[in-house]
C-alpha cells in the first residue's frame, strides 16, 4: 500500500474570518495538518490593498519550523513570506485595486531564502518594495532558497449598472463579528455566482484590470485540480491610511522626509544594490534607535543630538509639533508610521458604496472563471482602521452575500 497521505476535501467550502490579517495563518496550517491542503507548493490568491509580502526583519529563518514561535512574531504586513520559505506557499497572485501600486504590475520570479550572514529570511527581488526594507540579497548569499512566482494583478471595478446575480444561501457553520473568527460555507464561491455577463466595454480586446486580464494572469498560477487558498482583505474594497489621522499634514510630511528612500534605479549592478541596502539598513537602525531613546528622554539635549545625524535635521521640528499636541507622544507608533513612508505612500482610498459594489462585482466575475478554492480566509482589518470601521460590516456583508443574516443558525467559534 502507498504510504502517501490521501488528499481530503471539505464537504462545504470553509471561510475563516479574522480581524488582523496574520491570524489567518493558523487556519491555513490547520488545513495543511488535516491534509485538505498539501504540505508544499500551495498557490495563494491574495486580494488586498497591501502586498503583505514583507518579512520580519530580525526573525531567524529557522523560526518558521517552530509554529508557536513563528505565530508570535508575525504581523499584518509580513505573514506570507515565512510560509514561502517554509515551502508551503509557492506562488502568490496579489490582486490589488487601482489605488494600490506598491509593486510593479506583472509577473515576478524571485528566491526566498536564508541569508548566510544574518540567518534571517531575505529575497532576491530588486523591487523598491523589498529594497526599502533592506530585504534584498544576491542569490549567492542565500541558502535553502525557495522559488516564488509572484503575479501582481490590478482589478478594476466592474462597469456601472451590472447587477450581481443573487447569492445562493447556504447554512453558516460559524459567525464573525469584530475580532471573532468564524467559518462559513457560503462566501463568494464560484458556483454561487450564477451566469455572469462579461462587461461590454471589453469587446474582444483585453484591458488591464478587466475580467479577462485578471483571469488570465491568475490562471497561470493555478490548475483545475490543484488546491489553493483564496485570501481576501476587506480593505481591498475600501482602504484608509490610519496614520494620516494620527498626525498633522506637517508631521506626516516630516516623517516622509526622515524615512525617505531612493532606490538605485533600473539596471543597477550588484555593488549598487548592496550599497543601497546597506545605507537603508543604517538609516532605519538610526531612526529606530532615536525614537527608542526618545521614549525614555525626549528632552532638548537628546533631540538636538539626534537631529545632528545625517538626514535627521527635521527631527527637532517633528518632536516640537508632536509635543505641542500631546505631552507624551507615542514614539514607537511614530516610528511605525515612518516605516510606511518610503517610495510609495500607504494606499488611502475610501470608496463609495457604489464603487464597493462594483469591486465586489468584479471579484465575482473573476471567481466565476477560476477553479473553486480549497479554503477561503478573510481579514476585516477594521480595528486598526485599514478598512474604515464605519464601512467594514457592510463591506463584509456584500462580499459574503450577507450570510450573517442567518446568525440564528450560526455557532460562534
Amino acid at each position: 500500500m502507498s504510504s502517501v497521505p490521501q488528499k481530503r476535501t471539505y464537504k462545504d467550502l470553509p471561510v475563516w474570518i479574522v480581524e488582523d490579517h496574520h491570524d489567518v495563518v493558523p487556519h491555513i496550517y490547520r488545513s495543511i495538518a488535516s491534509r485538505h491542503l498539501p504540505l508544499a507548493s500551495i498557490p495563494l490568491v491574495h486580494l488586498d490593498s497591501h502586498p503583505d509580502l514583507l518579512i520580519p526583519v530580525n526573525m531567524a529563518a529557522d523560526t518558521v519550523f517552530d509554529k508557536e514561535k513563528l505565530l508570535s512574531e508575525l504581523s499584518i504586513e509580513n505573514w506570507i513570506m515565512p510560509m514561502v520559505y517554509a515551502g508551503h506557499v509557492s506562488s502568490v497572485a496579489w490582486l490589488h485595486p487601482y489605488w494600490a501600486q506598491q509593486i510593479t504590475e506583472g509577473p515576478h520570479r524571485l528566491l526566498v531564502g536564508r541569508d548566510k550572514s544574518t540567518t534571517t529570511i531575505r529575497v532576491t527581488s530588486v523591487e523598491n518594495y523589498f529594497l526599502s526594507d533592506g530585504l534584498y540579497v544576491s542569490e549567492e548569499q542565500l541558502e535553502n532558497s525557495k522559488p516564488l512566482r509572484l503575479s501582481v494583478v490590478r482589478v478594476e471595478p466592474a462597469e456601472p449598472g451590472l447587477q450581481p446575480p443573487p447569492v445562493k444561501r447556504a447554512r453558516a457553520e460559524g459567525s464573525s463579528g469584530p475580532g471573532v473568527s468564524g467559518c462559513s460555507d457560503s462566501p463568494v464561491p464560484p458556483e454561487a455566482l450564477g451566469d455572469c455577463p462579461t462587461p461590454s466595454t471589453q469587446g474582444r480586446g483585453e484591458k488591464a484590470g478587466s475580467t479577462e486580464y485578471v483571469v488570465r494572469n491568475v490562471s497561470a498560477l493555478l490548475s483545475d485540480t490543484q488546491p489553493y487558498v483564496l485570501d481576501i482583505d476587506l480593505d481591498f474594497f475600501s482602504c484608509k491610511n490610519p496614520f494620516k489621522e494620527l498626525y498633522t499634514q506637517e508631521e506626516y510630511t516630516i516623517l516622509q522626509e526622515l524615512y525617505s528612500f531612493r532606490g538605485p534605479g533600473p539596471g543597477a549592478d550588484q555593488e549598487a544594490l548592496e550599497e543601497c541596502v546597506e545605507q537603508r539598513v543604517r538609516q532605519l537602525e538610526d531612526l529606530e534607535a532615536a525614537f527608542a531613546e526618545l521614549l525614555e528622554d525626549d528632552g532638548e539635549e537628546t533631540v538636538s543630538r539626534w537631529a545632528e545625524h545625517s538626514g535627521m535635521a527635521s527631527l527637532a521640528a517633528l518632536i516640537s509639533s508632536l509635543k505641542s499636541r500631546k505631552s507624551n507622544p507615542d514614539y514607537e507608533m511614530v516610528h511605525q508610521a515612518g516605516l510606511t513612508c518610503d517610495t510609495v505612500e500607504l494606499p488611502h482610498h475610501i470608496s463609495s458604496e457604489e464603487e464597493i459594489q462594483r469591486l465586489v462585482r468584479a471579484v465575482q466575475l473573476v471567481l466565476k472563471r477560476l477553479p473553486k478554492p480549497t479554503l477561503v480566509t478573510m481579514s476585516r482589518s477594521s480595528l486598526d482602521e485599514y478598512c474604515p470601521l464605519e464601512q467594514v460590516d457592510w463591506v463584509q456583508g456584500e462580499v459574503l452575500g450577507d450570510y450573517e443574516s442567518q446568525s440564528e443558525q450560526a455557532q460562534t467559534s
